[in-house]
């Protein structure tokens, strides 16, 4: 399955039921009178946030959704039937916005949630509805209420416990693929990994879920490479897990501009608490090792946006994916930082009141 999770599609709520206009006409029956019915509700167009979904992929054929109108009303006092829904089945995570991109209507974070983006029209009056003592016999009756239409934007933004940052080729899908049971794509050059992934990884019989996104490079918020739009993904995550390919050329110049990038993108992910290691320890020797140490130590220093606020700054962690070597410190280093944020949003949340 392809992962898409951007998507522009149209919606329509139904338009409401036009009301009757009818007169009670039977042999025997010496009064008659109006009895035209309202017209029926127009159906809604509905967020529902639901299990087993991890894409947008659904809305790449589909672009257009329109609710169904509502019944008319009918003689006897028949009121019409309500329009059917236009249920939208989206992944957790993802956020509704209009047109503009930028005014959000909804943020579907849990499953079970729903959210009604557009209304149906109201039905219209029937002419039973006029009849009054000065006007026995109405012959008017309302049309149903327009539904609403409007252009929506559906963004998926992964819901992970912890995140994976880096440039290209810094051993993010490898150490995925280590600790988890993800299978990335995994290959000896640059921008391997095209689209969001995640693992659910298990360290000291608890478990967190781990996000690996496409590397970064300079500029990435320019446009350049495959740009900054998949940070979203790492919005939500309590930590960020920030690789350092140790072979690479400079340590220090790698860490500064994945930093740049992740400022420059905003939404405090340059707040979040960071781990950082160097990744591939195994490929180089010991002399170029200590130097790469010693140059991310001084980037690390300089950089002041590197520690969030409250957060005391963590020693620099030396793993490899392939040998294993420093990858389950790093685990339990991200792990206490995800225990920590869900006992303080656990503590947040509000309690149910008791009562004897």
């Amino acid at each position: 399955m392809k992962f898409l999770d951007q998507a522009r599609i149209y919606i329509r709520s139904g338009d409401g039921g036009a009301g009757c206009v009818s007169f009670r006409r039977e042999k025997f029956i010496e009064f008659g009178g109006p009895d035209g019915g309202d017209g029926g509700r127009g159906g809604d167009v509905v967020a529902e946030c639901v299990e087993g979904l991890n894409t947008l992929i659904d809305y790449r054929y589909q672009q257009h959704f329109k609710a169904k109108t509502g019944m008319h009303g009918m003689g006897r006092n028949r009121a019409g039937g309500r329009g059917p829904d236009a249920v939208l089945k989206v992944p957790a995570g993802t956020q509704i916005f209009e047109e503009d991109g930028e005014t959000l209507i909804a943020d579907m974070t849990e499953v079970g949630q729903r959210v009604v983006i557009a209304k149906g029209g109201n039905g219209g009056f029937g002419n039973a509805h006029f009849k009054s003592s000065t006007n026995r016999a109405p012959r008017r009756a309302n049309p149903g209420e327009q539904g609403q239409e409007m252009e929506i934007w559906l963004r998926l933004k992964l819901i992970a416990d912890a995140g994976l940052v880096g440039l290209p080729n810094a051993g993010k899908s490898t150490f995925l693929a280590t600790v988890s049971a993800a299978k990335p794509k995994i290959a000896d050059y640059p921008f391997t990994t095209l689209h969001p992934g995640l693992g659910v990884v298990g360290i000291d019989g608890r478990e967190f879920v781990l996000a690996d996104i496409p590397g970064l490079i300079e500029g990435a918020h320019e446009g350049h490479g495959l740009g900054d739009r998949f940070l979203g993904h790492v919005e939500r995550c309590g930590a960020l897990l920030h690789l350092i390919d140790a072979s690479g050329e400079h340590a220090g110049r790698a860490y500064r501009i994945v930093r740049q990038e992740l400022d420059a993108y905003g939404a405090n992910l340059s707040d979040k608490p960071e781990i950082i290691a160097l990744s591939k320890c195994d490929v180089v020797d010991e002399e170029t090792l200590k130097q790469q140490l010693e140059r991310l130590r001084r980037a690390v220093s300089s950089y002041g946006p590197s520690v969030a606020a409250g957060e005391k700054r963590r020693p620099i962690l030396k793993i490899s994916a392939a040998t294993g070597a420093g990858v389950k410190e790093a685990l339990r280093a991200l792990l206490s930082v995800v225990e920590g944020r869900r006992k303080v949003e656990a503590e947040a949340e509000p309690q149910p009141e008791w009562r004897p």
